[in-house]
Protein backbone atom coordinates (compact mmCIF):
# COMPACT_ATOMS: atom_id res chain seq x y z
CA UNK A 1 0.00 0.00 0.00
CA UNK A 2 2.98 2.25 0.74
CA UNK A 3 6.02 1.65 -0.93
CA UNK A 4 9.48 3.37 0.79
CA UNK A 5 12.89 3.75 -1.21
CA UNK A 6 15.60 5.03 -0.03
CA UNK A 7 18.69 6.74 -2.28
CA UNK A 8 21.24 6.73 1.00
CA UNK A 9 24.19 8.29 -1.69
CA UNK A 10 21.80 11.16 -3.28
CA UNK A 11 19.70 11.55 0.64
CA UNK A 12 16.10 11.05 -1.05
CA UNK A 13 13.49 9.25 0.50
CA UNK A 14 10.75 8.31 -2.34
CA UNK A 15 7.25 7.48 -0.93
CA UNK A 16 4.87 5.85 -3.52
CA UNK A 17 0.90 5.43 -2.39
CA UNK A 18 0.69 2.19 -4.53
CA UNK A 19 -2.84 1.06 -4.61
CA UNK A 20 -2.98 2.28 -7.95
CA UNK A 21 -6.62 -0.13 -8.39
CA UNK A 22 -8.52 2.24 -5.80
CA UNK A 23 -6.70 5.44 -7.16
CA UNK A 24 -4.24 4.96 -4.10
CA UNK A 25 -7.04 5.66 -1.69
CA UNK A 26 -5.96 5.84 1.67
CA UNK A 27 -7.00 3.50 4.84
CA UNK A 28 -6.63 4.07 8.06
CA UNK A 29 -3.17 1.22 7.48
CA UNK A 30 -1.85 3.08 4.41
CA UNK A 31 -2.22 6.17 6.51
CA UNK A 32 -0.56 4.90 9.23
CA UNK A 33 2.02 3.52 7.33
CA UNK A 34 2.54 6.67 5.08
CA UNK A 35 2.70 8.62 9.42
CA UNK A 36 5.79 6.25 9.87
CA UNK A 37 7.34 6.67 6.54
CA UNK A 38 7.85 10.13 7.15
CA UNK A 39 8.51 10.34 10.30
CA UNK A 40 11.71 7.52 10.51
CA UNK A 41 12.99 9.59 7.17
CA UNK A 42 16.87 10.65 7.95
CA UNK A 43 17.12 12.15 4.32
CA UNK A 44 17.46 15.33 2.66
CA UNK A 45 14.15 15.32 0.86
CA UNK A 46 11.06 13.41 0.74
CA UNK A 47 9.39 13.02 -2.70
CA UNK A 48 5.72 11.61 -2.05
CA UNK A 49 4.03 10.49 -5.91
CA UNK A 50 1.44 8.14 -6.59
CA UNK A 51 1.64 4.68 -8.62
CA UNK A 52 -1.01 4.46 -11.55
CA UNK A 53 -3.37 6.88 -13.31
CA UNK A 54 -3.71 8.69 -9.78
CA UNK A 55 -1.47 10.97 -7.15
CA UNK A 56 -4.66 9.79 -4.40
CA UNK A 57 -8.25 10.29 -4.27
CA UNK A 58 -8.41 10.57 -0.74
CA UNK A 59 -9.96 8.89 1.94
CA UNK A 60 -10.72 5.31 0.97
CA UNK A 61 -14.81 5.58 0.43
CA UNK A 62 -15.39 1.92 2.19
CA UNK A 63 -13.54 3.18 4.99
CA UNK A 64 -15.79 6.30 5.33
CA UNK A 65 -18.67 3.77 4.73
CA UNK A 66 -17.56 1.44 7.56
CA UNK A 67 -17.82 4.29 10.25
CA UNK A 68 -21.59 4.14 10.19
CA UNK A 69 -22.45 7.34 11.07
CA UNK A 70 -20.46 7.06 13.92
CA UNK A 71 -19.18 10.72 14.64
CA UNK A 72 -16.77 9.73 17.19
CA UNK A 73 -15.04 6.95 14.87
CA UNK A 74 -15.43 9.51 12.21
CA UNK A 75 -13.50 12.39 14.07
CA UNK A 76 -10.87 9.76 15.43
CA UNK A 77 -10.21 8.71 11.09
CA UNK A 78 -10.32 12.54 10.54
CA UNK A 79 -7.62 13.33 13.17
CA UNK A 80 -4.97 10.21 11.91
CA UNK A 81 -5.46 12.07 8.47
CA UNK A 82 -4.42 15.46 10.12
CA UNK A 83 -1.78 13.69 12.13
CA UNK A 84 -0.17 12.43 8.79
CA UNK A 85 -0.43 16.20 7.57
CA UNK A 86 0.63 17.61 10.19
CA UNK A 87 3.72 14.83 10.18
CA UNK A 88 4.34 15.71 6.59
CA UNK A 89 4.35 19.31 7.47
CA UNK A 90 6.60 19.35 10.23
CA UNK A 91 9.38 16.96 8.79
CA UNK A 92 12.70 18.03 9.06
CA UNK A 93 12.69 16.80 5.42
CA UNK A 94 11.95 19.05 2.16
CA UNK A 95 8.70 17.19 1.18
CA UNK A 96 8.05 17.62 -2.18
CA UNK A 97 5.13 16.21 -3.82
CA UNK A 98 4.57 14.90 -7.36
CA UNK A 99 1.28 14.75 -8.96
CA UNK A 100 -0.13 12.96 -11.51
CA UNK A 101 -3.65 12.54 -12.38
CA UNK A 102 -6.23 13.24 -9.95
CA UNK A 103 -5.65 14.32 -6.46
CA UNK A 104 -8.55 14.84 -4.88
CA UNK A 105 -10.02 15.52 -1.33
CA UNK A 106 -7.54 14.12 1.13
CA UNK A 107 -5.12 13.23 -1.47
CA UNK A 108 -5.07 16.99 -2.05
CA UNK A 109 -4.85 17.84 1.54
CA UNK A 110 -1.62 15.72 1.39
CA UNK A 111 -0.02 17.01 -1.00
CA UNK A 112 -1.16 20.94 0.55
CA UNK A 113 1.33 19.34 3.59
CA UNK A 114 4.10 19.38 1.39
CA UNK A 115 6.63 22.16 0.92
CA UNK A 116 6.37 21.72 -2.48
CA UNK A 117 4.05 20.68 -5.17
CA UNK A 118 4.84 19.93 -9.00
CA UNK A 119 2.27 18.32 -11.02
CA UNK A 120 2.36 17.54 -14.28
CA UNK A 121 0.17 18.00 -17.20
CA UNK A 122 -2.71 15.57 -17.21
CA UNK A 123 -2.66 16.38 -13.61
CA UNK A 124 -5.55 17.75 -12.01
CA UNK A 125 -7.06 19.01 -8.10
CA UNK A 126 -10.24 19.12 -6.39
CA UNK A 127 -12.15 18.53 -3.30
CA UNK A 128 -15.39 16.81 -4.23
CA UNK A 129 -16.76 15.86 -1.03
CA UNK A 130 -19.24 18.76 -0.82
CA UNK A 131 -20.77 17.68 -3.75
CA UNK A 132 -22.33 15.06 -1.40
CA UNK A 133 -22.48 16.41 1.54
CA UNK A 134 -18.84 16.01 3.11
CA UNK A 135 -15.82 17.84 2.98
CA UNK A 136 -11.50 17.28 3.50
CA UNK A 137 -10.69 17.34 6.84
CA UNK A 138 -7.51 15.77 6.74
CA UNK A 139 -6.34 20.07 7.49
CA UNK A 140 -7.31 21.16 3.85
CA UNK A 141 -9.77 23.76 5.91
CA UNK A 142 -6.36 25.09 7.12
CA UNK A 143 -3.92 25.14 4.55
CA UNK A 144 -6.13 26.05 1.70
CA UNK A 145 -6.69 29.41 2.32
CA UNK A 146 -3.14 29.72 2.97
CA UNK A 147 -2.08 28.77 -0.03
CA UNK A 148 -5.17 30.27 -2.18
CA UNK A 149 -6.51 33.45 -0.11
CA UNK A 150 -9.57 33.11 1.41
CA UNK A 151 -11.46 34.06 -1.74
CA UNK A 152 -9.94 31.32 -3.83
CA UNK A 153 -10.22 29.12 -0.99
CA UNK A 154 -13.78 29.62 -0.41
CA UNK A 155 -15.04 29.50 -3.94
CA UNK A 156 -12.47 26.31 -4.60
CA UNK A 157 -14.02 24.05 -2.02
CA UNK A 158 -17.45 25.58 -1.97
CA UNK A 159 -17.92 24.70 -5.50
CA UNK A 160 -16.30 21.43 -5.72
CA UNK A 161 -14.80 21.58 -8.94
CA UNK A 162 -11.82 19.72 -10.02
CA UNK A 163 -9.53 22.26 -12.09
CA UNK A 164 -6.19 21.44 -14.19
CA UNK A 165 -2.66 21.55 -13.92
CA UNK A 166 -2.58 25.29 -15.51
CA UNK A 167 -5.16 26.57 -13.51
CA UNK A 168 -3.45 24.97 -10.77
CA UNK A 169 -0.58 26.80 -11.48
CA UNK A 170 -2.31 30.05 -11.76
CA UNK A 171 -4.46 29.49 -8.47
CA UNK A 172 -0.77 28.57 -6.81
CA UNK A 173 -2.07 24.80 -5.94
CA UNK A 174 1.18 23.69 -7.25
CA UNK A 175 4.41 25.70 -7.87
CA UNK A 176 5.28 23.90 -11.05
CA UNK A 177 4.61 21.76 -14.10
CA UNK A 178 6.62 19.00 -15.44
CA UNK A 179 6.22 15.92 -17.45
CA UNK A 180 8.84 14.24 -14.66
CA UNK A 181 7.66 16.07 -11.08
CA UNK A 182 10.92 14.12 -10.14
CA UNK A 183 13.74 16.95 -11.80
CA UNK A 184 12.45 19.15 -9.02
CA UNK A 185 13.20 17.12 -5.95
CA UNK A 186 16.86 16.53 -7.54
CA UNK A 187 16.98 20.16 -7.97
CA UNK A 188 16.78 20.45 -4.50
CA UNK A 189 19.39 17.58 -3.62
CA UNK A 190 21.90 20.29 -5.56
CA UNK A 191 21.51 22.54 -2.89
CA UNK A 192 23.52 22.39 0.90
CA UNK A 193 21.53 19.93 2.63
CA UNK A 194 21.77 21.65 6.17
CA UNK A 195 20.71 24.88 4.77
CA UNK A 196 17.14 23.22 3.17
CA UNK A 197 15.91 22.74 6.76
CA UNK A 198 16.47 26.08 8.16
CA UNK A 199 15.13 27.87 5.53
CA UNK A 200 12.11 25.93 5.69
CA UNK A 201 11.91 26.75 9.33
CA UNK A 202 12.36 30.20 8.76
CA UNK A 203 9.76 30.92 6.04
CA UNK A 204 7.37 28.60 8.04
CA UNK A 205 7.51 30.35 11.03
CA UNK A 206 4.01 32.53 12.17
CA UNK A 207 5.68 34.12 15.09
CA UNK A 208 5.35 37.85 15.17
CA UNK A 209 8.26 39.81 12.97
CA UNK A 210 10.87 40.75 15.49
CA UNK A 211 11.35 37.09 16.62
CA UNK A 212 10.98 36.04 13.39
CA UNK A 213 14.02 38.25 12.56
CA UNK A 214 15.86 37.14 15.07
CA UNK A 215 15.94 33.62 14.48
CA UNK A 216 16.59 34.09 11.18
CA UNK A 217 19.71 36.31 11.87
CA UNK A 218 20.69 33.61 14.10
CA UNK A 219 19.94 30.96 11.23
CA UNK A 220 22.33 32.74 8.89
CA UNK A 221 24.99 32.89 11.60
CA UNK A 222 25.23 29.32 12.01
CA UNK A 223 25.33 28.74 8.24
CA UNK A 224 28.28 31.15 7.64
CA UNK A 225 29.93 29.18 10.38
CA UNK A 226 29.44 26.06 8.61
CA UNK A 227 30.28 27.02 5.11
CA UNK A 228 33.02 29.09 5.86
CA UNK A 229 35.61 26.88 3.57
CA UNK A 230 32.81 27.03 0.81
CA UNK A 231 32.33 30.71 1.28
CA UNK A 232 36.37 30.80 0.92
CA UNK A 233 36.11 28.48 -2.16
CA UNK A 234 33.85 31.31 -3.80
CA UNK A 235 35.82 33.96 -3.39
CA UNK A 236 39.15 32.37 -4.55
Amino acid sequence: MIDVTTDAERSIRTITLDRPDARNALTVGGLESLDTAIADAEEAVIYLTGNGPAFSAGADLETVGGLDGDPERAEAFARLGQRVARTIDESTAITVAGIDGPALGGGLELALACDVRVGTPDSSYGEPGVTFGLFGAWGGTVRLPRVLGEGNALEFALSGRTVDAEDALRMGLISRIEAEPRVVADELLENAHDALPVLKRRIRDDDERATQERREAQAFGRLVEAHADDIDALLE
